[in-house]
């Protein structure tokens, strides 16, 4: 699953772009840009393919500008991923991307003042190595995402 959301700092929007793994809601890439384009949702999806293997992943979006680019499907065709998209309106299709958002930011950047964009981002950055290894869930047996994915995949 992958969205965007955008982060504000001095009357300033950053955007954060992640691909979220339902399987054990692990962030699996991410990128801050202060453009909200194609190239934020490419340069996400291109560190994904670095990581692991996507040939035959679904990757679902909302019906956004950057996933109905014809950039975006000629990089998920090229590498054997599987476009899946929400219906018109139905928000309830990102819940779960949507859910992580507000951890991120009830957990992390509403909590603190931040004197730069720098500060931000690299707030940001903890708390995504944070989210993955450390931060228990219940729903994962009470382990962090990447704990749950390496005992299930052993």
């Amino acid at each position: 699953m992958t969205d965007i959301t955008y982060l504000l700092w001095d009357n300033q929007r950053l955007y954060l772009s992640v691909i979220y793994d339902l399987f054990n809601r692990e962030v699996i890439s991410y990128r801050i840009s202060k453009r909200n384009d194609v190239p934020l949702v490419l340069d996400t999806l291109d560190e994904a393919i670095k990581k692991r293997d996507v040939n035959g992943t679904i990757l679902h979006s909302d019906q956004g500008f950057q996933y109905t680019s014809h950039e975006y499907h000629a990089t998920l065709k090229q590498h054997g991923m599987i476009p899946s998209m929400s219906r018109k309106a139905d928000c309830l299709d990102n819940a779960c991307i949507e859910s992580f958002f507000s951890h991120l930011k009830t957990e992390c950047i509403y909590l603190k003042e931040f004197h730069s964009m720098d500060d931000l981002e690299a707030a940001v950055h903890k708390y995504m190595e944070f989210y993955n290894d450390r931060r228990i869930q219940r729903k994962l047996t009470y382990l962090s995402p990447v704990q749950y994915r390496k005992k299930v995949c052993a």
